[in-house]
């Protein structure tokens, strides 16, 4: 597995990378003036030491005999100092073992310049500065010329070396001063920024929970302050939405409560006439008859469907409550099948006697809701199981029809929902669902809808046993 190698957190990027380009900018910065240094000192150095060689051969050149024997030879290496070779024909005068170290490239230089040529080498582990120079002398008519003389000096550099060392140690030890500051300075900084976005992280969070009233206050002028007011202005916008809308629901629920309280005393006359009518029709002619029995049937739907909005009106209310008693589910099961004479079509698989505390009336909404649904939409065999658990009683209703296809599933339980448009005359107004799932949740419990593992819907209502009255 990969692991991630740089932070996470905007305060841990905010820090590293303010570290990094500070530490980095420090120590070039620093390393820079190091090297200039370095550079300054050793070239300082060797100018400063083949100065002192030409001087020392300047001051004694004057004094030597041309050609030279071995003794001038010796007081000119002895001029120059230590480590010195000093060369004419056949003739050498040599100070100190470092002579050995003159390389060919600095005496062919030499034989080829008529100036003083420098080279620095390293050997044995040590840097060491060679110089080499021709003497050159005058002639009658003015002309310098070789003199044949060629003095060689060897000058260690190890002071110079550990200089340079001692400079770069400093570089480093700037560098690492730096680091703590530039800590302190990131922590400042992000702090600075991550305040703003903090505050903005909770506004959101807030407006999340639904406390539409959360705001930030903008605080200078920069992004993040623009961000701040574009952000309050968002929650304005959503907040004044939010409100129309609840204001239009509100203005819906007690439009269909109204509506529907205003509907049952009329309705109630219709009823009692349509009864008179229906006893009346089997008297009448086949079209009469014929309209008797539409009205009749329109009359019981539209008195179901008022039923069923007050019943809605009282759920969005928070009105509706539990008349809880001490229940058989399977019997009563079995008396919602019988007083709909349902039982002959429909198979229940039911233990004798389950007993739990819950409102008969609403279980009785539930299950005709669910076996009414499974007659109209499905296919022989419906079935009706309960079953009862330590914790919950189950009742699941499944029949033998094509089932619920994937896009109608997550409508199932929404209010005038109807999955085929054809069937938008059918005697059910598509709020029996969502009252039967009302009600289920109203007992703490749930109602779900899915197919069954061949083919078929299956309805599956969950009752917690230790439902306390309400």
């Amino acid at each position: 597995m990969t692991r991630r190698l740089w932070p996470r957190g905007l305060r841990a990027r905010l820090l590293v990378a303010f570290v990094l380009v500070t530490v980095l900018g420090a120590a070039a910065a620093a390393w820079s003036s190091a090297g200039s240094a370095s550079t300054a000192l050793v070239r300082s150095t060797q100018q400063r030491l083949t100065g002192t060689i030409a001087e020392q051969i300047g001051a004694i050149t004057p004094q030597l005999t041309y050609p030279p024997d071995q003794g001038a030879l010796d007081r000119l290496r002895a001029a120059v100092g230590v480590n010195t070779l000093v060369t004419y024909r056949n003739l050498r005068s040599v100070d100190g073992t470092g002579t050995d170290l003159v390389t060919d490239a600095l005496r062919t230089a030499v034989r080829t310049q008529n100036r003083l040529v420098t080279q620095r080498i390293t050997a044995n582990g040590r840097p060491w500065l060679l110089v080499g120079t021709r003497i050159l002398i005058t002639k009658p008519d003015g002309a310098r010329v070789p003199s044949g003389i060629e003095v060689y000096s060897v000058r260690d550099l190890t002071g110079v070396e550990q200089q340079v060392d001692g400079l770069t140690r400093s570089a480093a030890g700037t560098a690492a001063l730096a680091l703590p500051l530039a800590v302190l300075l990131a922590l400042l900084a992000a702090r600075s920024v991550l305040r703003p976005v903090r505050e903005l992280r909770d506004t959101a969070r807030r407006l999340a929970a639904g406390d539409l009233d959360a705001r930030s206050p903008p605080q200078g002028a920069d992004e993040l302050a623009e961000l701040t007011v574009t952000m309050n202005e968002m929650a304005e916008s959503v907040q004044t939405s939010m409100a129309a809308m609840r204001r239009m629901q509100a203005d819906a629920r007690r439009f269909a409560a109204d509506v529907s309280h205003e509907l049952r005393t009329p309705l109630s006359t219709l009823t009692a006439v349509v009864e008179v009518l229906a006893t009346a029709a089997d008297g009448m002619a086949a079209d009469a008859r014929e309209s008797a029995q539409l009205a009749i049937t329109e009359t019981h739907r539209l008195v179901r469907l008022v039923e069923d909005l007050m019943e809605v009106s009282r759920f969005d209310a928070g009105t509706a409550r539990l008349r809880v008693e001490e229940v058989d589910v399977a019997g009563a099961v079995r008396d919602c099948l019988r007083a709909r004479s349902w039982l002959d079509r429909v198979e229940l698989v039911a233990p004798e006697e389950i007993l739990m505390r819950l409102d008969r009336r609403r279980l009785d909404v539930i299950v005709a809701n669910l076996v009414g649904n499974a007659l109209r939409h499905g296919e022989p065999l419906v079935r009706v199981h309960v079953s009862a658990a330590r914790e919950q009683v189950r009742v699941e209703v499944t029949d033998s029809g094509p089932g619920l296809p994937e896009h109608v599933l997550p409508h199932v339980f929404d209010r005038f929902y109807k999955a085929d448009a054809a069937r938008a005359r059918t005697p059910g107004s598509g709020l029996g669902l969502a009252i039967a799932l009302e009600n289920a949740r109203l007992h703490g419990g749930d109602l779900t809808a899915g197919n069954a593992g061949g083919r078929g819907a299956r309805f599956v209502l969950r009752l917690p046993r230790n439902l306390e009255d309400l």
